[in-house]
């Protein structure tokens, strides 16, 4: 499959679902505060936890100076990686056009840029690409597509950190019924993702991680997870994987 070819599967059904998620960025957010009140924490807690970890796993010659953030939304997590990897090109990328509006207003500069995905062509280059909570809102006919997408975006050796909500998880579970845009989302467990991708082209030579064990209401146990990394009941966990070299 053509690069032109896989960034144009699956569009219309992902375009329509997503756009009805930020059909405006002040109502997604209050969307996902609803949801997440049951942990006692922002979204802005869970975006810093999975980019300090994906900072402190990514592997010591990884030094990326251009960033993919497939599924950008609103634009929060673009800025924090470009501020992450200080000097690095961050593009933000998705199919809600009024989300990218949010996040143009919000984020733009001359190192964090936005793009529809409907004029976005994958060219081989990023060193890194990061999507969170995007492939189990994508038709599951339309996941290796993407993922392609996301392959064909990356030079090669490029690294590919794909966080998704935990389904053994019963908060993740009980969260996502709280919020509308997540009830009828269709999850992927840790072993499925690294499956998916696996069959898109990539390898996935290192363990799932998983991060955010305890509610506020017990942070004082926080201290405990990072030796709970690879224990599979975090709310989140996430699959690096690399792009072949050859």
């Amino acid at each position: 499959m053509t690069p032109s070819h896989s960034t144009q599967a699956g569009r219309p059904d992902m375009a329509e679902s997503r756009e009805r998620l930020f059909d405006r960025g002040e109502e997604y957010e209050e969307m996902l505060n609803r949801g997440l009140r049951l942990s006692g924490e922002t979204p802005d807690y869970f975006m810093r936890g999975r980019v300090a970890d994906l900072v402190r796993r990514l592997p010591p010659v990884a030094r990326p100076t251009r960033i993919l953030d497939f599924g950008c939304g609103i634009g929060d997590t673009t800025a924090h990686l470009g501020r992450a990897f200080s000097g690095a090109k961050v593009t933000g990328v998705d199919t809600a056009e009024s989300a990218l509006e949010c996040a143009i207003e919000r984020h733009a500069s001359d190192l964090v840029e936005f793009s529809p995905l409907t004029e976005y062509r994958p060219d081989g280059t990023y060193d890194l690409a990061y999507a969170n909570g995007v492939v189990h809102h994508i038709p599951l006919e339309q996941r290796d597509a993407a993922m392609r997408t996301v392959l064909d975006s990356l030079r090669p050796g490029g690294l590919f950190a794909l966080f998704e909500n935990n389904p053994w998880n019963p908060g993740t579970r009980m969260v996502m019924r709280r919020i509308p845009f997540d009830r009828d989302a269709i999850t992927l467990s840790p072993p499925t993702a690294r499956r998916l991708l696996r069959r898109s082209g990539f390898e996935t030579p290192y363990p799932a991680r998983h991060l955010f064990f305890f509610p506020r209401s017990l942070r004082w146990l926080r201290a405990l997870e990072p030796g709970l990394r690879r224990f599979p009941l975090g709310a989140q966990y996430w699959v690096l994987a690399r792009k072949p070299s050859a």
